[in-house]
């Protein structure tokens, strides 16, 4: 494996990492809020959230770009084209998976849990806190398929980061230029070593949930 290869596998998990914990930042807390809360609208916000689920990101990476292009309205920001520009956009186009997951894991839990800890002396957020500790299995699936599908998308990666060997190429950007270069064997190498990370933390997970009690 040449230093190129792990320098565009590095890029990817930390493009994607970063993305998924920027994501987390809103994402728990609104599906937490959503999952805990009773609201009119709320069957609308849940239904919304997951109507994007399938959003293409394509097509999010085409309006990301219209925005940040130097002719856009956050052209000033000189983000097209950088790693910052595909996590912002990766951030965005895994929100809903992140929000949808953990708002049914929130309700999957027995509330009570809340109610008796705010009886116990709890504030609202410790007692919301409870609930999402109780929820964690779910929270936990929530951010692995998340991170999954930000890894694993191109759309915005490429019409945000472009294919610009040593600054912004990720795996499945890279998959693509061999693609067109007719290297198909370079290829498959880079689309094994994708496959390997999403399967290997999969397994990671998977392992750590049969060992908790």
């Amino acid at each position: 494996m040449n230093l190129e290869i792990i320098e565009i596998t590095l890029r990817s998990i930390w493009v994607s990492g970063t993305a998924t914990l920027l994501a987390a930042l809103w994402s728990l807390p609104l599906g937490l809020t959503i999952g805990v809360k009773n609201f009119y609208g709320k069957s609308f916000v849940k239904g919304l959230f997951n109507a994007f689920l399938g959003l293409p990101t394509v097509v999010l990476g085409l309006v990301l770009f219209l925005l940040i292009r130097h002719a856009g309205p956050f052209g000033f920001l000189n983000l097209l084209f950088t790693p910052l520009a595909i996590i912002v956009g990766q951030a965005i186009l895994i929100t809903p998976i992140m929000v949808s997951f953990t708002t049914s894991a929130v309700e999957s839990i027995d509330l009570e849990i809340r109610d008796l800890a705010k009886t116990l002396g709890a504030t609202e957020i410790q007692a919301s806190l409870a609930v999402l500790k109780e929820a964690a299995g779910g929270a936990l699936l929530a951010l692995v398929a998340s991170f999954n599908r930000a890894i694993a998308e191109m759309g915005v990666a490429y019409m945000v980061g472009g294919v610009i060997p040593g600054s912004t190429m990720v795996l499945t950007t890279a998959i693509a230029l061999q693609r067109d270069r007719a290297n198909i064997e370079l290829g498959l190498a880079l689309a094994s070593i994708l496959l390997s990370i999403v399967f290997a933390i999969n397994l990671t997970v998977n392992l750590i949930q049969k060992r908790r009690p």
